[in-house]
């Protein structure tokens, strides 16, 4: 077999150089990753103590300030490695099409999400329901929108899938009508409806105009009477819970009451 002649000098060089460059690219992304959290965070600070930027631009343009240097970063670090940033936008034009549908995805969760930055139908702490999840809205960020439930768990719903979809937002009006269900004894019906509307007229979470409406629904050994009340929109379930809380307190201290003697 010929003797294939080695040129250690030469891929001694190679290694040197290109190990550099990774090791230079590696800090690149290191340092990049640190400055675009930086950034992101000064911006919303920055945004969010301003009284006249809405706390939901702030998080989304913070979010798109991340991601804007997350894309610079990645383009230095290609370039230092040997790619050019002129083959590297000429490859991805020949498979445009490739990548499009690769990534639609992605994309349709950006355009969603600047959308609902534009059109707002809901804002960050608005209470809401969409995709079949409801939740305290966290954050809209450019791909994602944070939930918060009752019970504080995280829900991350694609934009695209919260533009698509009917959106109930129980924050939008200022004032909602809860609705309840009480029971009663049958002889006691009537003053139960009546110390219960008494009750609503003084609870200062109750509105009066409109004024609360109960009603008997069904009879029997038991009569249930629906309630309907207009409240603040965050006293709903509070207000829900005084009205169950003073029936119950009202039949207990009924039913301890001693008999009153007969004349």
């Amino acid at each position: 077999m010929p003797h294939i002649p080695i040129d250690f000098t030469f891929l001694t060089n190679l290694v040197v150089v290109y190990g550099f460059n990774i090791l230079g690219a590696t800090l690149i992304a290191i340092v990049g990753f640190w400055l675009a959290g930086l950034a992101e965070r000064g911006v919303h600070r920055a945004l969010h103590s301003s009284k006249r930027v809405d706390n939901t631009v702030a998080t989304f343009l913070s979010s798109l300030t991340r991601y804007g240097m997350l894309a610079i970063v990645l383009i230095a670090m290609l370039q230092l490695v040997g790619i050019q940033a002129t083959s590297l936008l000429a490859v991805l034009g020949a498979a445009s099409l490739a990548i499009g549908l690769a990534l639609q995805g992605t994309l349709s969760n950006m355009a969603a999400g600047v959308m609902m930055l534009l059109f707002r139908p809901f804002r960050v702490g608005d209470r809401i329901e969409v995709a079949g999840k409801s939740g305290v809205v966290k954050e809209l960020s450019l791909f994602f929108t944070e939930l918060s439930t009752t019970d504080n768990v995280q829900v991350l719903i694609p934009n695209a899938s919260c533009w698509g979809t009917a959106v109930v937002n129980y924050s939008a009006y200022p004032n909602r009508r809860i609705e309840t269900t009480v029971t009663a004894a049958n002889g006691d019906a009537d003053a139960t409806a009546r110390d219960l509307a008494l009750y609503l007229n003084d609870n200062p979470r109750a509105l009066n105009d409109p004024a609360p409406v109960i009603r008997k629904t069904s009879y029997g050994d038991e009569i249930e009477l629906n309630v309907k009340a207009w409240v603040p929109a965050n006293d709903t379930d509070a207000l829900k819970y005084e009205i169950s809380r003073f029936v119950a307190e009202r039949t207990r201290a009924r039913e301890v009451q001693p008999p009153q003697a007969a004349e």
